[in-house]
């Protein structure tokens, strides 16, 4: 019988993972519920061949967003004007130019077809439609307007692509310019500093200038130790992900990373503007705030937050209001605390947390183009003065001997 990895939450809330043979995949959603699992991910586990080497999908990781995005709005656009939800799925199924998402959108078919709920079929494939995504769809199923969710879902998504988009484009040019750095610096330690030292033997010069003699003493010393330095960065690298990998090790990172000067603000903006606008558009779409503060969580990619905003939920569930969990999280700025209240006061809870989505958005591309500011001057100012010091250490013997020629 074929063995399936799973991962899934136990009745106490829990996180688990695990491994389990059934004849079939209904077969092992069957003895993961019937064990209290609520299964978010489930694979098969299959042997190892090298024929299947050949065979390897480059879009492992899932369906981009952007296509995500462009069949949500469509199969709104679709349901909104009446057609059946068996045939916008064939529709956009035989359409779509990915070939992943194409193969997906047709066993989704043919799973409502087979009887399933929408929603149902939609779970089948956890690594395209989050829980998120899934539970939006029941809601919309349950209320009879699908059409709607699907066109707040298409929204959302739209939102989560720029925000990612403007933090990437933020990133990518401290991240350039500081392998820049390391290269021009590796550069010049094995290939040009050793010419310039040659150069000096071979012009007779006893003595060098003191800047002069530690660089070419640096580069000794690294080329006579180029394998314990790949060595060490190697085993830096790999300890790091060893660490994410041990228990706590990953929540620990995490936390730091909110403390971090310039990037932890960054960081918790951005989580602010998620939770506020993921959840906004859960309440607005009619699930019960346990429920999305849940699907939040789990939507979360900081286990920090993540955790957070489970205790949040417990709390809740123990018929505390919203606004003195979240400030005892410390995470969650003060002002943002403050309008949930208000919302939740209110009865106007959704618009005021979308209301705030709106504003950190905002803040984000604030926080983003500061950091930028921020970092590119400092790695500018270390690849100048790096490459600067180096070239003048190189140079002065030359003039020195220039000039003891001239005199």
């Amino acid at each position: 019988m074929p063995a399936y990895i799973w991962e899934g939450k136990s009745k106490d809330g829990s996180f688990k993972k695990g491994k389990i043979t059934a004849a079939n995949e209904s077969s092992a959603y069957q003895m993961l519920g019937s064990q209290g699992i609520n299964v978010s991910r489930l694979k098969e586990k299959k042997p190892f061949k090298f024929s299947d080497l050949s065979n390897i999908d480059i879009n492992m990781g899932g369906v981009p967003p952007r296509d995500l995005m462009i069949f949500t709005r469509q199969f709104s656009t679709m349901i909104d004007a009446g057609l059946p939800l068996v045939q916008a799925l064939e529709i956009l199924g035989t359409t779509s130019e990915n070939k992943q998402f194409r193969k997906i959108l047709m066993d989704i078919k043919e799973r409502v077809e087979g009887g399933s709920t929408f929603s149902e079929a939609l779970a089948r494939h956890p690594s395209t439609f989050d829980n998120l995504f899934v539970n939006l769809v029941k809601a919309g199923e349950i209320g009879g307007v699908l059409d709607v969710i699907m066109g707040r879902m298409a929204n959302h998504i739209e939102k989560n692509m720029k925000l990612r988009r403007r933090i990437k484009s933020a990133m990518t040019y401290p991240v350039i310019v500081l392998l820049v750095c390391i290269v021009v610096l590796g550069a010049l330690l094995f290939k040009v500093i050793p010419t310039f030292e040659d150069m000096f033997a071979d012009m007779g010069g006893k003595s060098l200038p003191p800047l002069t003699a530690k660089i070419i003493a640096m580069s000794r010393w690294s080329i006579a130790h180029g394998n314990i330095i790949f060595g060490g960065l190697g085993a830096i690298i790999s300890g790091f992900f060893i660490f994410l990998r041990i228990p706590g090790g990953k929540f620990m990172f995490h936390k730091g990373l909110l403390h971090l000067p310039i990037i932890g603000d960054v960081i918790k903006k951005s989580a602010v503007a998620a939770f506020t606008r993921t959840m906004g558009t859960l309440l607005s779409s009619g699930v019960p705030i346990l429920d999305a503060l849940e699907i939040v969580a789990d939507s979360s990619s900081n286990l920090v937050i993540r955790d957070a905003l489970m205790k949040v939920r417990n709390k809740i569930s123990e018929g505390r209001n919203i606004v003195e969990p979240l400030m005892e999280t410390k995470i969650f700025p003060h002002m943002v605390v403050q309008m949930i209240g208000v919302g939740e006061q209110t009865g106007a809870l959704d618009t005021m947390l979308n209301k705030i989505a709106d504003f950190y958005e905002d803040e984000v591309d604030v926080a983003v183009d500061a950091m930028t500011s921020a970092i590119e001057p400092l790695l500018m100012v270390f690849l100048g003065s790096t490459v600067g010091t180096t070239m003048i250490a190189m140079y002065q013997p030359v003039f020195e001997m220039a000039g003891a020629v001239k005199q």
